[in-house]
């Protein structure tokens, strides 16, 4: 199937994959080709890679990236995903700009990364590496992508101790031994929300102890419940010196009182006082957004849509009043890049995309709140719906937002290892 594709250039290359822009030959389109380092033996074993299970779960969402095929070659056992090409990434939007951003367009991708957020934990899916490379935008609209980290909220912790890039980890992943929850990604979209605001990293860490560091030289250091909470997760003992914190630096004056409540509330160092994606979008920063979506003529729904079954929400998520949120749920380990296996003949087709598996039970466990209940119902039926590939896809149509010039503020080198290029 890969012989229907013409390689246009290297977008990007990551720890477990390369990105490269492709050519339809029979329709013209172009599309980003993620093609994976690791060779696979069977299609037991494709059916079986996170990414390709979550992104067949979450489709169609107009703020996560389309998946529109997947090629497996048994022969040479190589397995390619066929997503919708984006414009560019966050990093690649703010790096090297002088400015930045406008506070309306923050607010608008915001609000759309919240909603993908939303819509991804509704689903019984974190993501666990969210951050600006990861962030992709064609034409103004957001969406977010690179599943492979992913979990399930209703597996078992404890999880991966050591994954998201570390500059948006969140302190439960530095200091427990991998009990952290859907939560963590709020955290991160509130870096992401710095960052933008900024066009510097909030905590750029160079190593763990540094990251701690930093975090505890803003927000200050832990009360002695969130510490006592941690320590029952943790094999080591760990005491920090108290401090008080020098809070949010204030490098964009102009940021309104709501859009830094919001970020305070995303980077709550607690994660059962942490807001909760649906929350965010309840959040009076979003108030504009929400009146905009409201006054919008009804699109077409897509065929696929029909097929997602629709979740009831708690009546209290429902209101505008926003409040801060006490809950939490549950994750596992990143891909592991394993070493080449014999490789097998047959021929190369387009494999059918596997059912995501959420195990164990389908209530989710929720933390006490006065005023919220849970996000995710109880006994809610999950069925998966079939991934259609469109038949037509715009053209990559490159955006004049990037800007070539020489920042003035001060620069940082971000980890080598964990920092990926480019963006699909």
């Amino acid at each position: 199937m890969m012989k229907n594709y013409k390689a246009i250039g290297k977008i990007g290359e990551g720890t477990f994959s390369e990105v490269v822009k492709m050519q339809n030959l029979r329709d013209g389109n172009y599309y980003a080709c993620k093609q994976m380092k690791q060779h696979f033996e069977s299609i037991d074993q494709v059916n079986n890679l996170r990414e390709i299970q979550a992104l067949r779960h979450l489709n169609p969402h107009p703020n996560i990236l389309t998946l529109h095929e997947v090629v497996f070659d048994r022969k040479s056992g190589s397995l390619a995903l066929i997503c919708e090409l984006m414009d560019m990434n966050i990093y690649e939007l703010i790096r090297g700009r002088r400015h930045p951003l406008s506070e309306k367009k923050i607010m608008h991708y915001m609000y759309q990364l919240c909603k993908s957020l939303d819509h991804m934990h509704r689903n019984g899916i974190f993501h666990r590496d969210v951050k600006p490379e990861n962030i992709l935008i064609k034409q103004d609209v957001l969406k977010l992508g690179d599943f492979g980290s992913c979990r399930s909220i209703y597996s078992k912790q404890p999880y991966t101790e050591y994954i998201s890039t570390r500059w948006y980890r969140a302190p439960e992943c530095l200091l427990t031994d991998g009990f952290y929850t859907y939560k963590m990604d709020l955290w991160s979209a509130g870096c992401v929300l710095y960052e933008m605001a900024s066009l510097q990293p909030l905590f750029p860490g160079a190593n763990e102890l540094d990251q701690i560091s930093r975090i505890h030289d803003v927000i200050g250091t832990p009360t002695g419940k969130t510490i006592t909470k941690f320590k029952r997760s943790r094999a080591m003992s760990f005491d920090f010196t108290f401090k008080k914190g020098s809070g949010i630096p204030l490098l964009t004056a102009s940021l309104s009182p709501q859009c830094l409540s919001l970020l305070h509330a995303m980077v709550a160092y607690d994660p059962d006082e942490r807001i909760t994606a649906h929350q965010a979008l309840q959040h009076p920063y979003f108030q504009e957004q929400r009146a905009a979506e409201k006054q919008a003529p009804a699109r077409p729904r897509r065929k696929a849509s029909a097929l997602c079954p629709k979740r009831p929400v708690a009546p209290e998520l429902l209101s505008n009043n926003w409040q801060p949120a006490q809950e939490g749920s549950k994750q596992k380990q990143p891909l592991k890049q394993e070493e080449d296996h014999p490789r097998r003949h047959g021929p190369a087709y387009v494999m059918a995309l596997p059912k995501l598996k959420l195990s164990g039970v389908t209530k989710q466990p929720s933390y006490s709140s006065p005023a919220l209940q849970s996000v995710f119902a109880p006994g809610t039926t999950r069925k998966v719906p079939v991934l259609r590939p469109p038949k037509c896809v715009g053209p990559n149509q490159k955006t004049d937002t990037q800007k070539d010039i020489q920042p003035n503020l001060r620069q940082y080198r971000r980890p080598t290892v964990e920092r990926r290029g480019g963006g699909y």
